[in-house]
C-alpha cells in the first residue's frame, strides 16, 4: 500500500526511511527529496526496479536515469578511467548540484537503459536523501514526475502524478526553496577531455571554471587556461606591478528542466559521441 511520511517529524522520518529501505529491497520505487527537486528512486542494480521506475515516468530505455551515491569513495566503485579534472569537480561540488557523466565500471551487474557504457553520478546535498542512500547504497533516481509534466517540488506534487506506482513517498518540504522554481543539477560530460557542460543548472559555469579553467561550455567554447603571469617591464624596479591573476572567464541528460522534459523549441543537448545524455534529477 502506498504511504506518505512527513520526514519533518522525527518519528515519521525514522519510520519512513525504514519503509523506504524495505521497498527498495523489494524492487519497488520510492520518492525522496533532493537538494534540487523530488526524485523517484529504485535499486540501481535491479533491472526490474529500474524498469518500474521508467514505466512509472512513462519513458523508455533511451533515457536512462542517473545514480545517486552516498559518499565520494563510491565513485571509483561505479566508474572507471576517471580523469583528474573530473575528480577535482567531484571533490569541489559534491555533495551538491553537479552530475558527472563517466565511464561505467564494465564489471558491474546492472542495466540502467541505453547508457552507451556510461553512468551519470551525483551526491545530493540533502539530509533525507543521504540518510536513505546510507541505508540502501546507490540508487537510480530520476525526477519525480510523469514525462511531459512539471517536476515535483514536494512529495504531494509527486504523488499527484505518480500515484500508486510508488510504494513510499518521503515528504521533506519544498525543494529547493519555497517560492523558487525547480533547479536542475548541472551536468558535465567527463568521459573525454576537455570536459564539457551538457546541461546548465545549479552550479554555474563560472564556479566550475574556478576548478577546471579549460572546461567547455554547453556550446563547446573553451575557457582560458591558467597561465604563469609575468611582471611587466618597468624603469622603477622598486615598484614592480602585482602579478596578473590567471584568466577564469565568466549534458548525457534528458534535456532541460529537472523534470528532464524538453521545452518547446529548446535545443537538445547531447552527451558522449553525440548521444543523448542520461536523465538527471
Amino acid at each position: 500500500m502506498t504511504t506518505t511520511y512527513n520526514c519533518m517529524a522525527d518519528d515519521e522520518r525514522t519510520a519512513g526511511l525504514a519503509h523506504a529501505r524495505r521497498a527498495i529491497l523489494e524492487k519497488k520505487c520510492v520518492v525522496l527529496p533532493t537538494d534540487t527537486v523530488y526524485g523517484i528512486a529504485a535499486d540501481a542494480f535491479s533491472p526490474q526496479a529500474v524498469t518500474m521506475l521508467l514505466v512509472s515516468k512513462g519513458r523508455g530505455r533511451s533515457m536512462p536515469p542517473p545514480v545517486l551515491i552516498p559518499r565520494l569513495n563510491a565513485l571509483d566503485g561505479l566508474a572507471t578511467d576517471v580523469f583528474p579534472e573530473a575528480r577535482q569537480l567531484a571533490e569541489a561540488f559534491w555533495p551538491g548540484g553537479l552530475t558527472l557523466i563517466l565511464h561505467a565500471q564494465p564489471s558491474l551487474d546492472w542495466d540502467l537503459g541505453d547508457t552507451k557504457g556510461t553512468v551519470a553520478l551525483r551526491i545530493p546535498a540533502d539530509e533525507v536523501a543521504q540518510e536513505l542512500l546510507t541505508l540502501t547504497g546507490p540508487l537510480a533516481v530520476s525526477s519525480a514526475n510523469r514525462t511531459g509534466q512539471a517536476p515535483a517540488q514536494t512529495a504531494f506534487e509527486a504523488r499527484s502524478q505518480l500515484a500508486e506506482s510508488v510504494e513510499v513517498y518521503l515528504e521533506g518540504g519544498f525543494r529547493p526553496v519555497e517560492g523558487t522554481d525547480a533547479m536542475p543539477s548541472t551536468i558535465v560530460d567527463a568521459t573525454s577531455l576537455p570536459l564539457r557542460v551538457v546541461r546548465e543548472g545549479a552550479v554555474s559555469l563560472e564556479r566550475l571554471r574556478e576548478v577546471v579553467p579549460v572546461l567547455l561550455d554547453i556550446d563547446g567554447n573553451a575557457g582560458e587556461p591558467e597561465e604563469s603571469a609575468e611582471p611587466a617591464a618597468t624603469t622603477e624596479p622598486e615598484k614592480l606591478p602585482e602579478p596578473e591573476a590567471a584568466g577564469v572567464p565568466d549534458a548525457a541528460a534528458d534535456e532541460l528542466s529537472e523534470s528532464g522534459e524538453q521545452e518547446p523549441g529548446e535545443k537538445t543537448p547531447s552527451g558522449p559521441a553525440g548521444e543523448k545524455a542520461p536523465d538527471a534529477e
